[in-house]
């Protein structure tokens, strides 16, 4: 299918100083509809700006929603860089069919991420740390108040120029174990990437701001012993010289930079396994010295460093709150990649014309 272009007549004055994260708009954005009759259809390039929908629209009602996050970088030599978009896009395909909604065509989607940053080009930040977020989600569109598979979505990309998403930017964070509320159980929808999963975090993402912790750890939800993942990253431990990382269990979610960093262990030769972990053995690692490092991945913080864990009345303290040599490696190396100054594994970079 061609995309069709309707370029924007009032472009929108550019960001200065600090842009935060994911508040701040491109001047465009896509849209492709879908319909039984027509399949996917009508895949345009227009001006970013509000949608009409019906108080009754499905998604509103019954959360029938996906979406995926991933990043533009611009190198220095000045190409624009897309990071490994084609897992974002097999992943989507994945959320689709455990919310019943129809596959989307991954080169398609590929040429409308290109084509769409590649007009807004200008608004890729190039400050330290900064890039530009990009957006994809898809939204069930039927005005209809039932419960079944909506019959008609809206498949859309959007961007924002987006500088570090923790303030603390390489600064190790402290994350509060949750072990009260649940995120989510095997079986269900964790590893997908949908609203749900977020919406059931708040309460427990509130509780930690309030005691001064930047996000909440999961533990699994039927014994609330076995780690899974932080809000919005997946977690990794060093251990004794061994970096660990909770198994794929169908209530995590396959993060694309949590699997390069997996990828860039084994390339190294650092020993490095998928598994079921507990917060106590976690606990323990912690009070007999080998406890070396804790990071989160993600593609909004890309790596960030634990600092500090609190579960129930036990705080860990990692690392004497200082970044770990595995942590910083692997954020020089995905970094590197991402804005062209390392050459990255075969298919990891994509370029934009």
């Amino acid at each position: 299918m061609n995309i069709r272009i309707e370029k924007t007549k009032n472009p929108k004055a550019k960001p200065e100083g600090a842009l935060g994260f994911g508040h701040i708009f491109s001047d465009h954005m896509f849209i492709m509809d879908y319909s039984i009759e027509k399949g996917w259809y009508d895949p345009r390039i227009v001006p970013y700006g509000p949608l009409s929908l019906d108080p009754s629209t499905m998604v509103f009602h019954y959360g029938q929603e996906v979406f995926e996050g991933l990043k533009a970088y611009k190198a220095k030599d000045g190409r624009v860089l897309l990071f490994r978009v084609d897992e974002n896009y097999k992943r989507i395909n994945v959320s689709n069919e455990r919310l019943a909604i129809p596959p989307i065509d991954n080169e398609l989607c590929i040429e409308a991420t290109k084509q769409l940053v590649s007009l807004d080009r200008d608004w890729i930040p190039q400050q330290d740390g900064a890039s530009l977020y990009i957006r994809p989600f898809i939204i069930a569109t039927d005005p209809f108040l039932g419960v079944r598979p909506s019959h008609t979505y809206k498949f859309m990309i959007i961007c924002s120029p987006s500088g570090l998403y923790y303030e603390e930017g390489l600064e190790p964070v402290k994350i509060y174990v949750e072990d009260k509320y649940v995120r989510a159980v095997r079986g269900g929808m964790g590893f997908t990437k949908t609203g749900g999963n977020y919406a059931a975090s708040i309460k427990a993402q509130d509780i930690a701001h309030e005691n001064g912790y930047s996000q909440v750890l999961w533990l699994d939800g039927v014994e609330q012993k076995y780690i899974e993942e932080v809000g919005s990253m997946n977690i990794f431990f060093k251990i004794d010289g061994e970096v660990v990382t909770p198994a794929l269990n169908g209530s995590i979610l396959s993060g694309i930079t949590r699997k390069s960093a997996i990828e860039l262990c084994k390339q190294w030769g650092v020993p490095v396994s998928e598994k079921r972990i507990s917060i106590q053995e976690v606990y323990e690692a912690s009070q007999n010295g080998k406890l070396e490092e804790v990071f989160g991945t993600g593609t909004a913080a890309i790596i960030s460093p634990v600092g500090e864990l609190k579960w129930e009345d036990h705080v860990m303290k990692v690392n004497d709150g200082k970044i770990g040599e595995i942590t910083q490696r692997i954020f020089d190396t995905i970094t590197g990649i991402q804005t062209g100054v390392i050459e990255g594994p075969a298919g990891w970079i994509q370029e934009v014309k």
